[in-house]
């Protein structure tokens, strides 16, 4: 989504079913976040994932790189762009049709491998493969999977969805959840599994980040486009929560919500 907050929205004269059906007309494969430009902000977490990613992929000790779940392909190709040299080696898994076609387009040119592996099964490469496993928003992270298919040595690096991420939108159309699925992806638990996988964990930081939507078709995009938000969204199902929302934001402005991220670096012994 767009990093910079707008200057004056444009949009606000605009009907609901207008603004409703351009928000359902919008293609939502792959990671390509740009329509969102304007009419929707979200803060970037200070550690900035790709280049980040971009210095591992070019360390001397990387020869044979694994990146899951890539959506389209996106981040990978942006951090391959920068990085001054590549792996030997470097695989893309992805589970979603659509997406695995649009990454294999986008990544094919760099000589990068994408690999249809459906969630949650285990992942198709032999143990020790990997030097680098790598991952942006992964739905869940398979620990012992990760762990299997990493070399020893080998580090995991990824940008994880926190605990309670987006909540405010979540609930205004769930109602309240249960702290039990609020708090489904905390930092701490994942540390916990990935240490009871065999990982030892070289840095785990956390940051909460403003977003800012400004018309409905932002939000309809956004849960078409991010499924698990608000698993089965339609705009039939939640019609009278939309015509509210799209009336809060035209009497009172954007709709603030506070997304939450955060970086995973660990490594496998080298010795078990």
């Amino acid at each position: 989504m767009g990093h910079q907050h707008s200057s004056r929205y444009q949009h606000s004269s605009r009907s609901f079913d207008d603004l409703v059906a351009e928000g359902v007309a919008v293609p939502t494969e792959g990671w390509d976040f740009s329509w969102f430009e304007g009419r929707a902000t979200e803060a970037r977490p200070s550690w900035g994932y790709a280049v980040s990613l971009a210095e591992r992929l070019a360390g001397a000790e990387v020869g044979a790189a694994l990146d899951l779940q890539t959506g389209g392909g996106e981040v990978l190709d942006c951090a391959l762009r920068r990085a001054p040299t590549a792996p030997l080696l470097t695989v893309a898994t992805e589970g979603w049709p659509p997406n695995v076609a649009k990454a294999t387009a986008l990544l094919a040119p760099r000589g990068v491998a994408v690999v249809a592996s459906p969630e949650p099964d285990p992942l198709p490469f032999a143990d020790g493969t990997f030097d680098l496993v790598s991952s942006r928003h992964p739905v869940q992270a398979h620990w012992t999977e990760i762990t299997r298919v990493l070399a020893p040595g080998g580090v995991y690096f990824a940008q994880h969805v926190g605990p309670h991420s987006v909540f405010e939108l979540v609930e205004y159309f769930l109602g309240p959840l249960p702290d039990e699925v609020r708090n489904g992806r905390h930092p701490q638990r994942e540390r916990a599994d990935a240490e009871a996988a065999g990982l030892e964990i070289v840095d785990l930081r956390a940051e909460e980040l403003r977003m800012e939507f400004h018309d409905i078709a932002a939000v309809v995009h956004f849960l078409r486009k991010v499924i698990w938000m608000v698993p089965g969204f339609t705009v039939e199902a939640y019609e009278p929560q939309l015509r509210s929302l799209y009336q809060r934001i035209q009497d009172e402005g954007p709709f603030v919500a506070h997304s939450t991220r955060h970086l995973f670096e660990a490594r496998k012994p080298r010795c078990a």
